[in-house]
């Protein structure tokens, strides 16, 4: 098992985690003057998500 792919994973779901987090909550994020939709925070929680369940089952 290679350290990398354990940081990466634990990484990845933290930050799917977070993205979790702003859509249970409802909190809303304003870049530059423009609000950011919730719907990029289920693909930000989706797509690491998965990632990290995939670096974490491949780690075998």
């Amino acid at each position: 098992m290679k350290p990398a792919v354990v940081v990466s994973a634990v990484f990845l779901m933290l930050v799917a985690f977070l993205h979790l987090l702003r859509l249970v909550f409802a909190v809303g994020i304003t870049v530059g003057g423009t609000a950011v939709p919730m719907w990029a925070s289920v693909l930000a929680c989706v797509v690491p998500g998965g990632l990290a369940v995939w670096l974490w089952r491949s780690r075998r």
